[in-house]
């Protein structure tokens, strides 16, 4: 029996901003546990998010040099499930209606998928278009924190990451090996970095 890789990744981005998605706590990495929280990050009733919009350019702009189409309608959604470090008990994400999709990114692979009847060294360079499913705006989680030194068993919950705004980029299954899938990674890296 023979196999066949097919790869699909979803990466999350976490856009430069310097407050998070719905509110305005810092997003500062490295401050006191639970010090960038507020009522809108952490749900609490009677509270009303309103949208970062620089998160939306941000987003748009990485979007656009993914080749991705932008919708003229957009919406967000509530990703309904519990864990511990999300106090809202849902997540505002994009579903049905991401603000873009069907994209591409070109990758550069510095030989062909293996093939037992070409040498390692004979195998040529190539490139190669992979598909993006869609790329959208979502907010991310908090952080757990465990420590299992010396017996305990203790969790601590730091909600500071609770809001900060993340891009989404899924990926068609297009891969097919590791080495794909790592110039893929690579070329998402640099061209996010690239447009800031």
């Amino acid at each position: 029996m023979t196999y066949r890789i097919i790869i699909g990744l979803e990466v999350h981005v976490q856009l430069l901003t310097k407050t998070k998605l719905f509110c305005g706590c810092a997003t500062t990495f490295g401050l006191p546990p639970n010090s960038a929280t507020c009522p809108i990050c952490c749900g609490l009733p009677g509270t009303l998010p309103v949208m970062n919009g620089r998160a939306f350019e941000l987003a748009l702009q990485a979007a656009v040099a993914l080749n991705c189409k932008i919708a003229a309608f957009t919406k967000w959604d509530r990703k309904n499930y519990y864990y511990p470090d999300l106090p809202k008990n849902y997540q505002i994400s994009q579903y049905d209606l991401p603000f873009s999709s069907e994209g591409w990114l070109e990758i550069e692979c510095g030989r062909h998928a293996p093939r037992d009847d070409v040498p390692h060294a004979e195998r040529e360079a190539y490139t190669k278009k992979i598909g993006i499913i869609r790329a959208h705006l979502e907010e991310d989680a908090g952080k757990m924190l465990h420590d299992e030194a010396a017996g305990k068993s203790d969790s601590l919950v730091d909600l500071n990451r609770t809001g900060t705004p993340l891009l989404e980029i899924v990926s068609k299954p297009d891969l097919d090996t590791p080495e794909e899938a790592k110039a893929y990674l690579e070329e998402l890296r640099l061209l996010l970095r690239e447009i800031g």
